[in-house]
């Protein structure tokens, strides 16, 4: 029998969050991936998929090269404390409403994500 992964570390996401968003106004992060599904109840039996899914939404990613939002951004994720990397997708608003269409990964996190400002909003941890 598989052992239960262990509880999404709230209080180092909002870490993630804060320090993400000391580099660039975040209009929207999404937490998805395997991980997440675990929480909401998914079965053990099933084909994982990436640990973490993030996405970050932000005008200031306008004219950024795609690479280097994501560099930036993976590197301030810390994957001791989590567990686990993370596949993180960095957008302009704009280019979040294309890959909610073309991206299964993303449209998952969207639809059925964790919304960390939201639960920043909360005092969530």
């Amino acid at each position: 029998m598989q052992a239960a992964a262990p509880p999404l570390n709230r209080v180092e996401l909002q870490r993630y969050l804060r320090r993400v968003g000391d580099r660039w106004p975040i209009e929207a992060a999404l937490l998805g991936g395997a991980r997440v599904a675990d929480e909401h109840g998914a079965l053990p039996q099933r084909e994982r998929g990436p640990e973490y899914v993030v996405v970050l939404v932000s005008g200031a990613y306008d004219g950024m090269p795609w690479l280097e939002r994501v560099y930036h951004a993976g590197a301030l994720w810390d994957g001791l404390e989590m567990g686990e990397g993370a596949e993180v997708h960095c957008y302009t608003p704009a280019e979040f409403e294309r890959k909610l269409g073309t991206l299964k990964q993303v449209r998952d996190a969207a639809e059925n994500g964790l919304d960390l400002i939201a639960e920043a909003a909360q005092g969530v941890s």
